[in-house]
């Protein structure tokens, strides 16, 4: 099967956690080597490549790029309707030395005009300083002069009508990405040549009775759908092996790309665990570690094979 197109930043140390072997028994039967070439394998870089650098900048989505990924922007509308990337609600953490009066305060509160003159990325580096919060119509610009990046677009307070107007021009390289279903189903409406991503954490009961209410409409306007995967000190997964297993079967029922985020992880073992539980595609706060992850699985499978 040929993959379909279609959270403020944590800084934290994604250490090596303990893991505990895939039972053969629950090994997926598909396994994404078998079906989707290595360069073609979608890998989504949280918030740009927000650890690599400041985050929904320029900057990032250009690593993530150059690291052959997809990055996300977090949307946002300005006080006077214009729409930028930016994830937090307010400029606490962003920036941190600014007024007391103005951290407080978020994207909607200021004008483009105003927007345009913070630094956001000072706060992790003088070598980031100077970096701005990008208007997405001049984002819409770059894509269109390299048609064959993608951008993951993750709505955080933006009309959908305004957004579908201003990028018309590159929705066939734009992937929505949303919680919520209705908001999917209504971009498709707005933007039919666009992908879009259904993410969704929560425990397995809670995630059981998403993907319940998704086979009511037989998962339409779905394209992709990520699961929040978390590791228990003992090595233990949630949700289950076997419910991401079979989570993975009956999404590719339906063609829809399975992709994980294994939180505040980084290391290969998890992300080979989950392969081999049939996941397809990951996104990650960690772009060059999770590609080193995912080109050291196919190679290890190369080599199994050679005579």
């Amino acid at each position: 099967m040929a993959a379909k197109i279609v959270a403020p930043l944590l800084v934290f140390t994604a250490l090596a956690a303990p893991t505990r072997a895939v039972e053969p028994e629950l090994r997926s039967s598909w396994n994404v080597r078998d079906h989707v070439p290595l360069d073609e394998f979608i890998v989504q870089s949280h918030r740009g490549a927000g650890v690599l650098s400041p985050e929904n900048s320029i900057e990032a989505f250009d690593i993530a790029w150059r690291l052959k990924t997809i990055p996300e922007a977090d949307l946002r509308t300005s006080r006077d309707g214009v729409i930028v990337a930016f994830h937090d609600n307010n400029f606490e953490r962003i920036l941190p030395g600014a007024a007391a009066e103005l951290r407080k305060q978020g994207v909607a509160d200021l004008a483009w005009a105003e927007l345009a003159k913070l630094d956001i990325g000072a706060w992790k580096g003088d070598a980031f300083a100077g970096q701005r919060i990008p208007r997405m119509t001049d984002v819409y610009e770059f894509l269109e002069q390299h048609p064959q990046r993608r951008l993951y677009i993750d709505i955080k307070n933006v009309d959908l009508k305004q957004l579908a107007a201003e990028s018309r021009e590159v929705h066939p390289q734009l992937i929505l990405a949303s919680t919520k279903y209705d908001v999917i189903r209504q971009w498709k409406r707005l933007a039919p040549e666009s992908a879009t991503l259904h993410w969704m954490g929560g425990t397995e009961e809670e995630l059981a009775k998403r993907l319940a209410a998704l086979r009511k409409t037989d998962f339409a306007d779905v394209t992709q759908l990520q699961i929040h995967v978390h590791t228990a000190e003992d090595g233990a997964i949630a949700p289950s092996e076997p419910f991401l297993l079979q989570t993975g079967e009956e999404l590719r029922r339906h063609g829809i790309v399975y992709q994980a985020l294994a939180w505040n992880r980084k290391d290969p073992q998890i992300h080979w665990r989950l392969m081999d539980l049939g996941v397809a595609s990951f996104a990650t706060d960690y772009p060059d570690a999770v590609m080193q992850a995912i080109s050291d699985y196919y190679a290890q499978h190369e080599k199994s094979q050679t005579p």
